[in-house]
């Protein structure tokens, strides 16, 4: 059996080395390694797959974040909610805006934003909502906008786990994620459903003003060569890495179909174990599985991934220590957030492999090491 990996991106490699190679090969003769015609091309090319009006490319999910903030204007002191049970630089672009973070609870099922706790958090300094599609569960976005216009705030989506994803509004109409909020936001570090062979992220928006005033703060705030409107940063999709993710584009909903069809099989297999919760599939979210989490319950969880490392089965707990209880947001008030829902999920979420490349012996091996673990500690 070929070694598990939580993500087999040499495996995935190889299966498009000639397209991969030959487009960095390109690159390289062409000598254009910022802004090259790829990063153009590629920007395109995703516009018309999200079907967005305008694709920033930047370099990485973070300074995606970072920069959609600061293209909108926000001032010292504006609120912006958002989840704690999230990767951290969700909340850590926030405070070094020096911007307050609000940290609301999030749904049990789907561990995106609860949108019903969303307008409890409502003051008059909260300026947007950052939702985040975690783990590639699409967050209940349409009530979630109507509090939003209530309340003229922005949203920003936090798209870096589920891009591809489609979310299906109550008319029947669909679009994907990190197309419906205001502005979204997606990374393409190499382990992110479509990924690039270094740093790499983007923002997207339909909103013309607001995608000028994203390109000026991206490029240390010119406005022209060298006229400089407003204070920016640099963050740029080297040519490189967009080469790789034009190859990889056109192959992103195969992907996430492979990674479907092994949450499939994990789900039917855990279907009756009592110690485990599958993941949540809500019916207007396309899931796509950037992670596979489960809840356990009455069960061990750092027992099991000790086994799970001794059978040579890679887990990873996504994330043990929320936001709102790191120390970096101590001066924020951190602590003095009441998130049950978040504080008992970082105690049960475990995540098991799912990737593209994954075969029937693998998954076999998984699923057989989880059962013989919880069979060897019933609850």
């Amino acid at each position: 059996m070929v070694p598990i990996q939580m993500v087999d991106l040499k495996r995935q490699y190889n299966k498009i080395k000639p397209q991969v190679d030959a487009a960095i090969q390109e690159v390289l003769e062409s000598s254009a390694f910022i802004n090259g015609g790829a990063v153009q091309q590629f920007s395109q090319e995703l516009q018309q797959y999200l079907d967005v009006k305008h694709v920033i490319p930047c370099a990485n999910g973070t300074d995606a974040l970072q920069i959609a903030m600061m293209a909108l204007g926000l001032e010292p002191g504006d609120e912006v909610i958002t989840p704690s049970f999230t990767f951290i630089a969700t909340a850590e672009v926030i405070a070094l805006l020096r911007l307050k973070p609000v940290f609301v609870d999030i749904d049990p099922k789907t561990y995106c934003l609860d949108v019903a706790q969303i307008e409890k958090a409502i003051t008059p300094k909260t300026k947007a909502i950052v939702p985040v599609h975690l783990y590639g569960h699409v967050a209940d976005m349409e009530p979630l906008m109507e509090v939003a216009n209530k309340h003229n705030l922005y949203v920003i989506e936090d798209n870096a786990q589920a891009i591809g994803a489609d979310y299906t509004f109550k008319d029947g109409s669909k679009k994907k994620a990190g197309a419906i909020g205001h502005i979204g936001c997606t990374s393409f570090f190499p382990s992110k459903n479509l990924g690039c062979y270094g740093d790499g992220g983007a923002i997207f928006t339909n909103d013309d003003a607001i995608a000028a005033q994203i390109r000026m703060v991206a490029n240390h705030g010119q406005s022209a060569r060298y006229y400089h409107d407003v204070v920016g940063v640099n963050s740029r999709l080297d040519t490189v890495q967009a080469a790789v993710l034009r190859i990889k584009l056109p192959l992103l909903d195969e992907y996430v179909k492979a990674r479907r069809a092994v949450a499939d099989a994990y789900d039917a297999a855990f279907a009756d174990v009592p110690q485990i919760v599958t993941p949540y599939r809500a019916a207007n979210s396309y899931h796509v599985f950037h992670q596979y989490t489960l809840q356990l319950e009455g069960a061990d969880r750092l027992a099991l991934q000790q086994y799970l490392a001794e059978k040579q089965v890679p887990a990873m707990i996504y994330y043990p220590v929320p936001a709102h209880r790191q120390k970096m947001f101590a001066d924020f008030g951190g602590a003095e957030f009441d998130l049950p829902v978040t504080d008992a999920l970082t105690h049960k979420v475990i995540s098991l492999p799912i990737h593209t490349e994954m075969d029937a012996d693998q998954l076999d091996h998984i699923i057989q090491s989880v059962k013989s673990f919880l069979n060897q500690n019933p609850a």
